[in-house]
């Protein structure tokens, strides 16, 4: 049901049957994170909505391809990440910046607190970001991530997912979600995934095998479109997770 939580202001109104609640207690970190205190609405000034313009001078050639960021091919399966960004009604939502980051195949971040053995790859970052065209959609060449440990709970793995942030032309207009592949054995386990009420919200998350767009004997493929309203709309992060 969408309504206006208690502590929430006025104007602002969160799906309660598809978003996490900001207060997920099977999710450890949500308890220093999730907000103590009623919410307050902040003016959007002319700062806010119209700096920094994050359009396509804010991409590089090689950006949406992670297997050409560096001088060596990084080792992992090679996938096809591309799908389409819409609103409520269907329509496209044409040229707007679409940012990636993910674990490398063996499960592991290039970042400082992540330093659990698993290989670092020299050859793989696991940033990168692109515009949708005209018809909202976008496309990646990345490698298959791997799972990883983390210290949730007792034997606690997250699931192979990628995330996604997605902005208008500012960064108040951001929003963030995951990706995850079908089939995958560790959902029954992570409550992140598990803090999303409706399991058709949940479903939503994860992308789809496409053979057709799979090519051959370079890279498989899957198609995951991201809905930003209404009841088809794609379950949102309240905040950047780094896990």
């Amino acid at each position: 049901m969408t309504e206006r939580a208690p502590g929430q202001p006025s104007g602002y109104i969160r799906d309660h049957g598809v978003h996490p609640p900001l207060d997920s207690p099977g999710y450890r970190s949500t308890a220093l994170r999730h907000p103590k205190r009623d919410l307050v609405l902040l003016p959007h000034m002319l700062t806010e909505v119209t700096a920094p313009l994050l359009g396509e001078d804010r991409v590089g050639e090689s950006d949406n391809d992670l297997t050409r960021q560096h001088a060596d091919e990084p080792l992992g399966q090679r996938i096809i990440v591309h799908g389409r960004v819409r609103d409520s009604d269907g329509r496209p939502v044409t040229h707007t910046l679409v940012e990636i980051w993910q674990a490398n195949a063996a499960g592991r971040y290039r970042h400082v607190a992540d330093n659990w053995p698993a290989p670092l790859d020299p050859n793989f970052t696991g940033v990168g970001r692109t515009m949708t065209d005209a018809q909202g959609r976008y496309r990646f060449v990345t490698i298959q991530p791997g799972a990883y440990p983390w210290r949730n709970h007792d034997n606690a793995w997250r699931p192979a997912h990628i995330h996604f942030s997605l902005f208008g032309r500012a960064f108040t207009q951001r929003l963030v979600t995951q990706m995850y592949f079908p089939g995958d054995p560790l959902f029954f386990q992570d409550p992140i995934w598990n803090s999303i009420p409706d399991p058709g919200a949940r479903e939503r998350l994860v992308a789809r095998y496409d053979h057709d767009a799979t090519e051959p004997e370079w890279a498989l493929a899957y198609e995951w479109d991201i809905v930003l309203r209404g009841r088809e709309a794609t379950p949102f992060e309240s905040e950047v997770d780094d896990e």
